[in-house]
């Protein structure tokens, strides 16, 4: 972590971070779903809590550098509450998809055409409308625990680790069976790609989108105008 001597991250080790960030982010429910699917020693509960502890490590490792949103749905949320330009939120949708698509390609060297499983996507008794709903519902949830912690000084960054991690392991728990509780196109979209599933591509582009966008603009009711702690949590250093 910088020091108070040290320079503030440039964007080329924010856009690194939010790269490396959502690499991992996209690699491990993928394949841990892949492995899921194929018969592997891995229970519905795995699932779930490997998406919310990768996501606290990744939080942990990058916050201070580029905020660690490692999803594209995230940066559009700090963008819609005005706490991030629009040009540095393309940046980050680069590197957030580069990471995403890294990691896709991975599962894809290893396994193949079977890098389908490990996408989400919508359960069997469920309708693609069905799925994109709760893509909102879900997506708004982990934005609203971000902006709220960035409001609550010393919950920033690090100390929002857990309440972020455990909401997306909470989400896959309650919802997973609906939608596959992605609430992230930077890891939905890449393996959708590459398995060949594009007539859902949508749902994990629109959903998410849609319900970090619905919770920025809740939050001016609920916390009123941006503060510092949201600029940091939405830049990092």
């Amino acid at each position: 972590m910088p020091s108070r001597g040290e320079p503030n991250p440039g964007i080329a080790q924010k856009l690194a971070a939010e790269l490396v960030g959502t690499f991992f982010a996209t690699l491990v429910p993928t394949v841990v779903d892949i492995v899921y699917y194929t018969g592997g020693h891995v229970d519905d509960v795995s699932r779930w809590l490997a998406r919310g502890f990768v996501t606290i490590a990744m939080i942990y490792a990058f916050s201070e550098i580029s905020g660690a949103h490692i999803n594209p749905a995230i940066s559009l949320g700090f963008a819609v509450r005005r706490v991030m330009p629009v040009r540095l939120m393309l940046s980050y949708w680069a590197a957030q998809f580069a990471g995403g698509f890294a990691a896709a390609f991975l599962a894809f060297a290893v396994w193949g055409p079977l890098v389908a499983l490990g996408a989400s996507h919508p359960g069997v008794k469920y309708t693609h409308l069905e799925a994109v709903l709760t893509e909102i519902v879900l997506t708004f949830l982990v934005m609203i625990v971000i902006l709220g912690c960035a409001e609550q000084e010393g919950v920033v960054g690090k100390q929002a680790a857990l309440a972020v991690g455990l909401t997306v392991a909470c989400c896959g728990f309650f919802a997973g069976p609906i939608s596959g509780a992605s609430m992230n196109p930077g890891r939905s979209i890449p393996p959708q790609i590459l398995g060949q599933l594009y007539r859902i591509v949508w749902i994990y582009a629109a959903g998410p989108c849609i319900g970090a966008a619905l919770a920025a603009a809740a939050a001016l009711a609920i916390f009123g105008e941006p503060r510092e702690g949201e600029r940091k949590a939405a830049h990092g250093k």
